[in-house]
Order: C-alpha cells, then structure tokens, then sequence
C-alpha cells in the first residue's frame, strides 16, 4: 500500500495541475461519447434512463481495467532497480501497480454517485453491489497483469499489443453501445468477453437493480475464465521471475 500510494503520487509530481490531470481525459472521453451518441446520432434513451447515465457505469469500471491493465504491463522496466534487488518481492510490483489504479477508480465511483444524484436517481442499496464488481476487476485485471508483465521483461513490444488489445475490448464491449443491437443468437459472442459481465453489472447496481446472483451462468463463466487467467499469470511470473534481473 505504502509503494501503490508513492506510485499514485508520482504520477503528478512537476505538473502544475497536478491530480486534476487525472480527471481530464476521462471526463473529455465521456462528453466526446456523449456528444457523438446522444447528440449526433440521437441515440435512444437505454434502460429508460438518459443515455449519459446508461453510458457512465459501463465506461467508469473499463477507466479502470485500462488504466491498471496498462500500468501493470510495464512495471517491471519501470521499477528495474527494485527487480535487481535480491531481498525485493518483486511479484507485489503487479499489485501494487494496479491498487494505484484503484485509489483513482474509487474516486471515479463517488463521482458517478454525484452524477446521478443531480440527475435526480434515488440512492439504492443495489449501489454497494458496486464494490463486488470491483473486486471482480480487481481479480482480473491482475491475473493478466502477471502475464504481460512477465513477457514485458523479454518483449518490449507486449505493451503495444496490450494497448491495441485495449483498443479492440473497449469497443467489443458493450460500453458506448447496447447489446440489444446484436441479434439474440449472436449476443453470447460479446458475453465471451470477461469485460462484459463487469460493464453489465455496474449497470445493474445503478440501474437495473439487481443481483449478481441473478446472472448464475455469467457467474461462473467470469470467474472461471479469471480463476484460469491468473492461475497461468502466477506461474509464468514465479518461473520467469529468477531471470528478469538478467534481461532488464
């Protein structure tokens, strides 16, 4: 925790803004969305809710996942004096990494509180479920954190392909646009995402207003495909691990 809070501090050391960069980028990206969706194309309210408030839940978990996803690939380069250190774990990197990325989503989550609060949404019990589907984030984004920062320390061109990974996930993911416009037999393709049952279920904690447990089948499904995920994570880091000192 004491490496993740330098490590979020750091990221705004000598600019003069400082924290408030963090919200910049985020917060263009959904007006851009809003203004392309909403007001270009005149895109239909979703779940009987405005389009900004159906659009925030899905893009505020994959904030997230991209920014931890992104982050953890290059952590070995980024703290090699660590990984030469003997006496160093140098397996917290990942964690630490992507709990840095966390401190920033839980701002993002009162935000998203704030926005449907002045949108005049009821406060719900159902919100809290907001927090599990975190964890479920959490899990999976670091299970591949382990596996591309692992093959990171010997291809330096694993960060490019995660980004462009990135690219392809967020649009495959049902983020700026609903599932419903995908024929009913061919949805269980962009329910094989992992993604998806995190986007869809900040929106039934803010929206729908239902349980996980609701959805046993996507269920089991995530977390199996994450279970497996870091599984193979943990065992290429622990026997790659003795050679990444050799190779940064």
């Amino acid at each position: 925790m004491t490496l993740a809070t330098a490590d979020f501090k750091k990221r705004f050391i000598g600019s003069f803004l400082g924290i408030f960069w963090m919200f910049v980028q985020p917060l263009v990206t959904v007006l851009i969305y809003y203004v392309v969706f909403q007001l270009g194309f005149r895109s239909r309210p979703v779940a009987e809710v405005p389009y900004v408030l159906w659009l925030i839940p899905g893009i505020v978990p994959w904030f997230f996942f991209n920014d931890a996803w992104g982050g953890a690939t290059n952590c070995l380069y980024e703290y090699q004096h660590l990984v030469k250190k003997m006496v160093f774990r140098v397996s917290i990197l990942p964690i630490m990494k992507v709990f840095s990325s966390l401190f920033v989503h839980l701002i993002f989550i009162w935000i998203m509180l704030l926005v449907y609060l002045l949108f005049g949404m009821q406060p719900s019990l159902w919100w809290l479920q907001v927090l599990y589907y975190t964890g479920c984030t959490f899990f999976l984004v670091l299970g591949l954190s382990y596996i591309t920062a692992s093959a990171n320390a010997f291809f330096k061109d694993t960060g490019q392909v995660v980004q462009i990974l990135l690219q392809i996930g967020m649009w495959t993911a049902p983020i700026m646009w609903s599932e419903t416009m995908f024929p009913e037999k061919y949805r269980f393709i962009v329910r094989l995402n992992p993604v998806y049952y995190v986007v869809e279920g900040y929106r039934d904690c803010m929206i729908v207003h239902e349980g996980f447990w609701n959805h046993p089948q996507l269920t089991v499904y995530f977390w199996c495909i994450s279970l497996v995920i870091f599984w193979m994570g943990t065992r290429m880091f622990k026997k790659l691990k003795p050679h990444f000192a050799d190779v940064l």
